[in-house]
């Protein structure tokens, strides 16, 4: 690492203060993003029956995502932190918005046709503002660097990841009774309250930047996306590591694709939302064990045994229809999410400079969620009109049955059984390859940076 400005030098008492400000105005913004985004997928399923349905709509956020986040990466860098985390919220705030009167303006029999426009119109504009709250996370993530002694910021990012939990443990409990119970116009109406209540905190949330820090590769007073290449290039290991994790999300994209459709075939919408909340408490976990012991000293090695739990859990936590395994299954899995996320964000944000994190996070985020979309427009078709029909003849009991069980969702089983052997091949592979040993050097020989005379953190 070079010596040039890293970060401003807030990370001080009063820089956690704000630091933990605002991790609160996150919890109130995911909460009303999840719980809405969680709404739509259970009424899509539910209204549509449809897996394609759902895999499309869970694809084509993740594929936005993709489109946006090196944009998303080059606004943060741009851009002082209140202003994008504020930019954020307006659009969602505007999207919600528009949702609420697409559902006043036709009847939910027009809205519920997967095969007519407006029942895309609406789940688009309810995904769009999903998607922007992707400015949100990776303005934060950059924002504890900002505000975080080098130190704490692998717990900081287990904090991050908790309030992560609980936003999902909340929201999944109250979406499905919400869908249940009230219907997802009522639904839809409590979001754009509480979007505009995170707005409004929003605006007593003080973030204390200086100013806006510069690459000096990039031309002076241009919105750019310079530097984002050269950036990870410069790090040994850091490209591969972007790349193994995009071949993760390939496989992951299976997961978000059928995991919800498989919930609930086990359990009621009310239910599978309380289940979801109970289990969820695995992020807490999770983020808990991060912010109280840390990644250890190579959080690069973490990351990969954390995917190894992953691979494992995958091949057992639905090889039988018994709704306690899935349920254990998914609390474990969702333990070890915030562990591999607090290492790929503690990873770059040691290595990389702080004047190109925001394109570096957005870089990474498009290139690691491009791959799900793929894997889930893939699968849903794949099993809706092949596996699971598969599964549910002689042929196929016959076959499987040994491994699989009986029950009406083993074609669904059968998926999660093979995408999870196909991680377990990559993730032995990247634990022998040479970028990994890089990587793991790299981070080991950068410095820590620590508060200079002249208010920067210099690395």
């Amino acid at each position: 690492m070079s010596d040039r400005t890293a970060a401003p030098a807030t990370a001080t008492t009063s820089g956690m203060r704000s630091f933990y400000a605002v991790l609160l105005n996150t919890l109130i913004a995911n909460v009303t993003t999840s719980y809405l985004w969680f709404a739509l997928t259970f009424w899509a399923y539910l209204e549509t029956k449809s897996v394609l349905a759902t895999s499309i709509v869970g694809g084509s956020y993740m594929l936005l995502v993709a489109v946006f986040g090196i944009v998303f990466g080059a606004l943060v860098d741009h851009m002082k932190k209140k202003a994008v985390m504020m930019l954020s919220s307006m659009i969602t705030l505007s999207t919600y918005l528009l949702a609420g009167a697409l559902f006043l303006a036709f009847p939910e029999a027009t809205l519920v046709d997967w095969g007519g426009p407006w029942f895309w119109a609406f789940a688009g504009v309810i995904l769009i503002g999903g998607v922007v709250e992707n400015l949100r996370n990776i303005a934060l993530s950059t924002t504890v660097t900002l505000l975080v002694p080098a130190g704490r910021r692998d717990r900081a990012n287990g904090l991050v990841g908790t309030v992560q939990g609980v936003a999902f443990m909340v929201t999944s409990v109250f979406s499905g009774l919400s869908v249940g119970l009230l219907g997802m116009g009522p639904t839809v109406m409590i979001a754009i309250v509480a979007t505009a209540v995170a707005s409004v905190h929003l605006l007593f949330v003080s973030i204390p930047e200086k100013g806006i820090a510069r690459d000096p590769d990039a031309p002076a007073r241009r919105f750019t996306m310079r530097g984002v290449i050269p950036a990870i290039r410069s790090v040994p290991g850091l490209m591969p590591l972007i790349l193994f994790t995009t071949l993760n999300n390939l496989v992951g994209g299976v997961f978000m694709a059928l995991m919800d459709p498989y919930g609930l075939t086990l359990f009621s919408v009310e239910i599978w939302g309380v289940v979801l909340g109970v289990t969820s408490i695995g992020f807490i976990i999770g983020g808990a064990l991060v912010a109280k012991f840390g990644l250890g000293a190579n959080p690069v090695r973490t990351l990969l045994l954390v995917n190894v739990g992953v691979s494992a859990l995958g091949l057992v936590f639905a090889i039988r229809e018994w709704w306690w395994l899935y349920a254990l299954g998914m609390l474990l899995f969702m333990a070890l999410m915030p562990i591999a996320e607090a290492a790929e964000q503690t990873i770059i944000q040691r290595v990389v400079p702080f004047e190109t994190q925001g394109r570096v996070f957005g870089f990474a985020a498009s290139i690691e969620s491009a791959a799900s979309p793929v894997s889930a427009f893939l699968i849903g078709p794949l099993a809706q009109f092949w596996l699971i029909p598969y599964m549910n003849t002689d042929v196929g009991r016959q076959t499987w049955g040994w491994l699989l069980g009986e029950g009406e969702a083993r074609g669904m089983a059968l998926v999660f059984v093979a995408a999870s052997l196909v991680m377990l091949v990559l993730v032995a592979a990247a634990f022998l390859s040479p970028p990994y040993r890089r990587l793991s050097l790299a981070y080991a020989s950068t410095p820590a940076p620590a508060p200079s005379s002249t208010g920067a953190v210099t690395a």
